[in-house]
C-alpha cells in the first residue's frame, strides 16, 4: 500500500482524506505537477517548482507554507514506496472554505490543500511505445483560454484521450483556428529536414517542462528550432513527429489522422533526443 502525503502527514493511502468542500473537487480551483522518477531521483525538479509557483501566482493562490519543503518531501516519498521509475503527482487546491462560494474564500482563514503521491512506472525510459511510435487523431481544442496554467481542469483532455482511444489510436492533437496546439497531455512538435517545428510558447498551450529541457538540448546539439504554429496538413507532409511531456520523454509519432508521417517509424531525429534528453536528465537529477 502506498503511503502518500495530505497537509503535513505521511499517510497509508487508504486513510487520506480531503473535505467535501475543498474547492478542488467543488471548483477544479487547484494546480498540479507530475515529476519524473528515474533511479530513485527527481528530473527536472527545479522547473517543475518554478511553473507550480507560476500557476498558483497566475490563480491568485497562496502559496502554501510548505513549498520550501516541496523537494524534500518528493525525495521522502520516493523512499517510502521505493520508486525507481515512476512519478510524483503534486495537487494544490485554495483549500476547504468549510461551504460552497464561487468567490474565493479568505486567505486568511483558509489555508491551501496540499497532496503529493507516487505512481510506480517499472520500465518508464524503456517504453515500448517510443521503439514503434504513437498514432494520434486530430480533434477541436474546446478548452479554456488559459492553457498555460497548469489547473485541475482537466475534463476535454480526458475527453480527448476517450476520443482517441475509440478511433483506435493512442492520442489526439488539438486543433484551434487550423493550427495545431498540443496534445491532450503533452507539446506536440514536427520535423522538416534538420528543423524541429513547435508551437510558440502563449496562453494557448502549456509551457512544458520537458518542452524546454529538450529544446536546449536541441540546439546545443546544433539542430534548428523554429517556434511557430503549424496544421494537420504540414504534419501529415513532415518527415518526423514527436511529443513531449514528463511522463513519455520524446515520444515518436508515427501516424496523424491515418495518414503515415515520414517512413511510418520513429525518426532518427526523435530516437536521437530522446536518447539526449535521458542521458542529460539523469546527469542533474536529483
Amino acid at each position: 500500500m502506498r503511503t502518500v502525503y495530505v497537509n503535513g502527514e505521511y499517510l497509508p493511502e487508504n486513510e487520506a482524506k480531503i473535505s467535501i468542500f475543498d474547492r478542488g473537487f467543488l471548483m477544479a480551483d487547484g494546480v498540479y505537477e507530475v515529476t519524473s522518477v528515474l533511479d530513485g531521483k527527481l528530473i527536472d525538479f527545479a522547473g517543475h517548482a518554478a511553473r507550480l509557483a507560476r500557476s498558483l501566482d497566475a490563480l491568485d493562490m497562496p502559496h502554501p507554507t510548505v513549498m520550501p519543503e516541496l523537494i524534500d518531501i518528493h525525495r521522502a516519498l520516493v523512499r517510502m514506496n521505493g520508486i525507481e521509475e515512476g512519478m510524483i503527482y503534486l495537487q494544490i487546491t485554495r483549500g476547504a472554505p468549510g461551504d460552497r462560494d464561487f468567490a474565493f474564500p479568505d486567505p486568511e482563514t483558509t489555508t491551501p490543500t496540499v497532496v503529493l503521491f507516487t505512481q510506480n512506472k517499472p520500465g518508464l525510459a524503456a517504453s515500448p511505445a517510443a521503439q514503434k511510435g504513437i498514432r494520434v487523431i486530430s480533434i477541436a481544442d474546446q478548452r479554456w483560454a488559459r492553457r498555460d496554467i497548469k489547473t485541475v481542469q482537466l475534463l476535454y483532455p480526458s475527453m480527448g484521450k476517450m476520443m482517441a482511444k475509440a478511433a483506435g489510436v493512442d492520442d489526439a492533437w488539438m486543433v484551434e483556428d487550423g493550427m495545431v496546439t498540443e496534445g491532450t497531455s503533452n507539446n506536440a512538435y514536427i520535423v522538416k529536414g534538420n528543423t524541429i517545428i513547435t508551437r510558440h510558447l502563449g496562453s494557448e498551450i502549456l509551457h512544458g517542462i520537458t518542452r524546454a529541457a529538450v529544446l536546449r538540448f536541441a540546439r546545443e546539439a546544433q539542430m534548428q528550432v523554429e517556434e511557430r504554429s503549424f496544421s494537420i496538413a504540414e504534419a501529415q507532409g513532415a518527415d518526423e513527429a514527436f511529443i513531449t511531456s514528463a511522463s513519455t520523454f520524446v515520444m515518436p509519432v508515427v501516424e496523424v489522422d491515418g495518414v503515415a508521417v515520414g517512413a511510418g517509424v520513429p525518426g532518427a531525429l526523435a530516437r536521437r533526443l530522446r536518447e539526449i534528453y535521458l542521458e542529460e536528465s539523469r546527469k542533474v537529477a536529483v
